[in-house]
């Protein structure tokens, strides 16, 4: 695309979405919002929403921000809007003769094309799309308004801090960056609730002027910087020892100090109460970033879940898939399933899925060749994957998600009630012995076949190999034998500090015998035990902080010099 090109024209005026974009958390986007985005030509965003609000958007559209970059700024200090389009090849390049956000929009919406603007918090708090809104209004180009949660109002729910009680409280809302001297005289003139939009080194300003306004230096005030994200990070304090509070935590003076940040004085914000409503912040693994070893399609589900618990994911494949190098014996066994040769078919992973399904579609076959074949899977996530494709599975374990726990439900082979005797096996080229083992010896002929082959990935980033070596990450998952080896092959050895859970005794060995601690251990084999496990022993190492009365760190907040040792055993 070139810098002059935006999408096709259609109609002569297009329509305009302004689109709030909530305070930080992509789940706080509304589903009218979800919607606008999926549909839009244009994307017109502020810097600090636009990853939130790009995944939704749709390939191939075109994304314009007013993020500048000064080595390309023709005119410095102009802020020329940028454009990129949305795709793994994307660039950015500039968009010339556009020189504010009111008037992109509208160059956008010329012609037809569906534009979204999306701010942070709420559009009818920002002044911005007030002007810009009226520009449409003025220029007759349709558009309509989808709320968010405003940053004032979803902060302070994410802090824990009410703001009203059951008295009903009065609560103001101030722009302390904006601020008049009226506005602080009345605001301490009041005893409700006041929400002040500020600046980390700022925020002790604005207390003086409500100070000086009127109200007590011990009133109440916590102070949130990046909230609603797993950044969050919220102090206690009062009017009067904000200051020294913030100072005692080692955020003032900082290069960060102009960091946007949401200040709530008043009684709803007394330290205590926050200690029982702080339920975002006090999850078990908030903020600690996780590395996951998997390849990106299995580590989906267990990236969510580990989201749940406040968890940073960070998916690191160490396997690659790649087809069987003589795919003859996998045409075969395919062709087979259509003329009625077993009886059976099983499934011990999602990739096995995956590459009967692309054979399938190869031969121009889908789910309806799987009439009259009785279809296992050995756990839930294969399972899902087989509902993806159209297929029920007869058999998924009713115990451990496992080869052994799928035969322990396997039924033998009679001559009676079974009109074939055979069982297509499609698996890794590593897959071990132990489902054909069991099969053949409850009287059933396996096929055993390699559907693809598991080979070690490419290492990661150079950031993220320092990271592991470093102790960056917080915490790594190791869910097979496989992955302990590849991922220290690929990019070393966690760092000591590192917490390393495993999902089960065979990995953890691996890991011991790699040098490594082990932490956590699931207490069945399974990636959602797993990570269930990890948040048990994030919620322990917590709670033992909070009795000691000491800050609750994560792992990799460790002292200087500090280095926890190793068992021998």
């Amino acid at each position: 695309m070139s810098p002059t090109t935006l999408p096709a024209a259609g109609p002569e005026h297009g329509h305009v979405t302004f689109l709030g974009a909530g305070p930080g958390d992509p789940g706080l986007l509304t589903l009218r919002a979800v919607e606008a985005l999926a549909n839009a030509d244009v994307l017109v965003a502020e810097h600090e929403v636009l990853d939130v609000v790009r995944t939704h958007a749709r390939q191939g559209v075109a994304v314009v921000h007013t993020d500048t970059d000064p080595s390309s700024d023709p005119v410095p200090g102009t802020g020329t809007p940028q454009l990129t389009v949305v795709d793994s090849t994307s660039t950015t390049v500039g968009v010339p003769a556009v020189r504010d956000a009111a008037h992109l929009v509208m160059e956008a919406a010329r012609g037809g094309r569906r534009v979204v603007r999306a701010v942070s918090g709420d559009p009818g708090l920002d002044t911005d799309a007030a002007a810009e809104m009226l520009a449409c209004a003025a220029a007759g180009v349709p558009f309509e308004v989808v709320p968010g949660i405003a940053t004032a109002v979803g902060v302070p729910a994410y802090a824990g801090v009410p703001l009203r009680d059951a008295e009903g409280t009065d609560v103001r809302f101030v722009d302390a960056r904006t601020a008049s001297d009226r506005c602080w005289t009345e605001v301490g003139a009041s005893d409700g609730t006041v929400v002040v939009s500020t600046t980390l080194d700022s925020v002790a300003a604005a207390a003086g002027e409500l100070v000086s306004a009127g109200r007590k230096p011990d009133t109440p005030m916590t102070v949130t910087v990046a909230g609603t994200t797993t950044r969050q990070r919220t102090w206690s304090a009062t009017l009067g020892t904000v200051a020294q509070t913030l100072k005692q935590a080692k955020v003032l003076p900082s290069p960060d100090g102009g960091r946007p940040v949401i200040a709530v004085v008043g009684e709803s914000s007394a330290a205590a109460r926050r200690d029982q409503l702080s339920w975002f912040e006090s999850k078990p693994l908030f903020g600690w970033k996780v590395l996951v070893p998997r390849t990106k399609e299995q580590a989906a589900s267990l990236s969510d879940q580990l989201r749940s618990y406040g968890a940073v994911p960070h998916e690191v494949p160490t396997i690659a898939v790649e087809p069987p190098r003589t795919p003859q014996q996998m045409e075969r066994a395919v062709k087979g399933l259509v003329t009625g040769r077993y009886e059976w078919i099983a499934f011990t992973s999602v990739n096995a899925v995956k590459a009967v399904r692309e054979k399938f579609e190869e031969y121009g076959l889908d789910a309806r060749a799987f009439a009259g074949i009785k279809v296992a899977a050995v756990g839930d996530q294969t399972a899902r994957a087989l509902i993806a494709f159209g297929v029920k599975p007869d058999l998924v374990p009713s115990g451990e998600q496992s080869a052994a726990g799928l035969l322990e439900d396997w039924p033998p082979y009679d001559p009676v009630f079974d009109p074939i005797d055979r069982v297509f096996l499609p698996r890794a080229d590593i897959a071990t012995e132990t489902l054909v083992a069991g099969l053949i010896e409850l009287g059933w002929e396996v096929d055993d076949v390699t559907a693809y082959r598991t080979v070690r990935a490419s290492p990661p980033p150079a950031e993220t190999r320092e990271a592991i070596k470093g102790g960056g990450f917080d915490a790594v998952l190791f869910t097979s034998s496989s992955t302990v080896r590849n991922l220290v092959g690929i990019a070393g050895k966690p760092h000591n500090v590192t917490v390393i859970a495993c999902i089960g005794p065979a990995t953890a060995k691996t890991a011991e015998e790699h040098g490594l601690r082990v932490d956590v251990m699931a207490p069945e084999p399974s990636v959602h035990k797993l990570a269930e496990a990890l948040a048990d022993f994030g919620m322990k190492r917590r709670a033992a902080a909070l009795e000691a009365g000491d800050p609750v760190t994560r792992p990799s907040e460790r002292r200087p010099g500090a280095r926890r040792r190793r068992s021998t055993t």
